[in-house]
């Protein structure tokens, strides 16, 4: 089926590379997805990840996101300092000047100041969940969960805050390189998700009260040693126990605020959140996927990439 195309969207993270083709009107005609994120490059590094995962497609102006454009990336991009929209985004948007391939355009991130905070990759993501509903719901709260979760707050298209929490590297870390993790059995899958443990969790951290998880995580050995939780569990509890605690944080900040959560991530730990979200009583979440490539788009228009972008036919694969 031929398509006519006019641009490339790169989702490019640490751990992964994710492309999109657009066609005139913003659809996602193809995407292809590699394990090349900014530190496991192929050979010939990002100029060649970058032909390898676009190799026949046309050679239509690109736009990438996340951490290609950190320190360690192919080219660092100056943080946009708070509050930002996408106009001020798509301002602080660098060209790459060794890119022989194509015309690519490298997304900044975003810094706040007080207390110091960055992020990178997740403004766009919040971008593209905010394109479609712009006009209705202008004050929204999006959670972006991982290794790093995200918490933004958006008011009249603008992210006014943002605050990180270390849940998913701090649940690594412990149950890789503490106690909690002794003699637990294989890693689990997302499949073997154990929910009641997850949520005896959940309420731990809720209702730690003014102490914090700080105090309760050793209870998780002390637990299992009096064989009031199976060592399978002992993942699934630590996991709501940490995810707990951001929104333990979250009702504190919140002063009363039960307005609705929008969550933007991967399935399965959007589950989990959402699962959060009830026993901490905020109404059930919007969860958005892939948002990242409806970002994409909405920072070439605002950049005006488009109205000089060359149209090519495809006629591939398309999604």
């Amino acid at each position: 089926m031929m398509a006519q195309v006019r641009l490339i969207g790169l989702d490019w993270g640490t751990s992964s590379l994710r492309a999109y083709l657009y066609d005139a009107d913003g659809k996602v005609v193809a995407s292809r997805q590699q394990a090349w994120g900014i530190r496991q490059l192929p050979e010939g590094g990002f100029a060649a990840a970058l032909r390898a995962i676009t190799a026949d497609w046309p050679a239509c102006v690109a736009v990438a996101a996340g951490m290609v454009g950190s320190r360690q990336g192919w080219h660092e991009v100056p943080y946009v300092a708070l509050p930002a929209d996408v106009a001020s985004i798509a301002q602080g948007m660098l060209r790459v000047e060794d890119c022989a391939s194509h015309e690519l355009w490298i997304a900044p991130g975003l810094q706040r100041r007080q207390p110091a905070d960055v992020m990178r990759g997740e403004e766009t993501q919040i971008i593209g969940a905010l394109a479609p509903q712009s006009l209705h719901q202008p004050n929204r709260r999006f959670v972006l969960p991982g290794t790093h979760s995200k918490w933004a707050t958006v008011v009249n298209g603008r992210i006014n805050a943002f605050d990180t929490v270390m849940t998913g590297e701090m649940y690594a870390l412990l149950i890789r390189h503490s106690i909690l993790g002794a003699g637990l059995p294989a890693e689990s899958t997302p499949s073997s998700f154990v929910q009641e443990a997850f949520v005896r969790g959940l309420l731990a951290a809720r209702d730690s009260g003014g102490e914090g998880i700080f105090s309760r995580l050793f209870s998780i050995r002390a637990l299992m040693l009096a064989g009031e939780l199976l060592p399978a569990h002992v993942p699934d509890f630590l996991s709501g126990l940490l995810i707990g605690e951001e929104f333990r944080i979250a009702r504190l900040r919140d002063d009363g605020d039960f307005s609705p959560l929008c969550l933007i991530g991967e399935a399965s730990l959007c589950q989990r959140y959402a699962l959060a979200a009830q026993h901490f009583h905020y109404a059930l979440p919007a969860v958005i996927d892939d948002a990242a490539a409806q970002g994409l788009w909405q920072l070439a228009c605002a950049a005006g990439l488009l109205v000089k972008a060359q149209l090519h036919s495809y006629s591939g694969v398309t999604a």
